[in-house]
């Protein structure tokens, strides 16, 4: 047999050819992901040594720019603000864990309280800027619902512009448009859990909050680490709220604010590159950091769990071994 029919041979059989469609389904996608994510951030991570403009004759710097990123009081300070969207993605997350426990069971309208409140994720973010910066206007929306309350509105702060309370506004607009997303996301994993687990505790006494304690958490406990990383470096690279409502005024301006600043405004490109670069540092720190803290609650849950189940189990053996004995004597 010639070469030329054993090859032919061999690129028709179905072993090669089930490798060459995987391979060819494969190829596409790995290319523009090369092109379009991980080239663009080679040469980002190279601008980042350079002083730079978009246009014009370049500088090298070395690692200038990246020590420039912690001495810039507005580069520091918008990484300050991220405090305060963690907090509000710590509300989020157990406001979307409380509604979604509730809406998992058979509750009365629970498909139209799943549609409503899953909304605001779906709302383009640039339009949800627009629609609370009228809501936060000074006499508008929110201030004329306090005064039907009963509030005085020379009595309120002014929602955008009071330092004290901004971010606290911008932070209720994340929360308003993310914790639906999360909540469907916990409820698809609260629904996965076996019925028969909560049956059994049921029958052994168990009182809502226990079920949730020892049954739901423990088995969505993959969806809670999932929920609780995305939520962290979510507030990390805040940006829409910020730049839509206020612009970065009044002591608003995130991160990522600032960043688009710097690279747009005054171009200077090295630097932006060197802050980007430096906030991917601290979002993969901080995602590790979850892990290992969140597993080794969970795996502390898990462990109790199932020592509590080998202690129900010892007292149905002693009671089952009492009875015996009764009824042999």
């Amino acid at each position: 047999m010639s070469m030329k029919r054993k090859f032919r041979k061999w690129i028709g059989s179905r072993k090669v050819q089930k490798v060459l469609v995987i391979t060819t389904f494969m190829a596409i996608p790995l290319i523009l992901l090369f092109v379009f994510t991980y080239l663009p951030f080679g040469k980002m991570f190279g601008y980042s040594f350079y002083e730079m403009k978009y246009t014009g004759a370049r500088k090298f710097v070395g690692m200038k720019n990246f020590i420039k990123v912690f001495q810039r009081d507005d580069c520091f300070k918008a990484l300050k603000l991220s405090l305060y969207y963690m907090v509000g993605s710590l509300v989020q997350l157990a406001l979307a864990l409380y509604l979604a426990t509730v809406l998992s069971f058979k509750v009365k309208f629970g498909a139209l309280f799943k549609g409503v409140m899953f909304f605001p994720y779906l709302i383009n973010g640039i339009a949800v800027g627009f629609i609370f910066k009228f809501f936060y206007t000074r006499g508008f929306v929110f201030d004329t619902v306090l005064q039907w309350i009963g509030f005085n509105l020379d009595n309120l702060p002014y929602w955008l512009k009071d330092q004290s309370i901004n971010n606290w506004s911008l932070v209720g607009t994340s929360v308003w448009r993310y914790f639906g997303q999360n909540m469907v996301l916990f409820i698809g994993a609260i629904m996965s859990v076996d019925n028969d687990l909560y049956e059994a505790a049921m029958l052994d006494g168990a009182n809502r909050f226990q079920q949730f304690k020892y049954i739901i958490i423990p088995s969505i406990k993959t969806i809670i680490t999932l929920n609780v990383i995305l939520s962290i470096t979510g507030s990390l690279s805040a940006f829409e709220p910020p730049f839509v409502i206020t612009s970065g005024a009044n002591g608003t301006g995130t991160y990522f604010v600032i960043m688009h600043e710097i690279a747009h405004t005054q171009q200077k490109v090295g630097l932006a590159s060197a802050m980007a670069i430096v906030l991917l540092a601290i979002i993969l720190t901080a995602t590790g950091l979850q892990k290992i803290i969140l597993g080794h609650v969970l795996k502390s849950n898990e462990d109790e769990d199932i020592n509590q189940t080998k202690r129900r189990e010892r007292r149905l053996a002693r009671k089952l071994a009492s009875r015996r004995a009764e009824q042999e004597a």
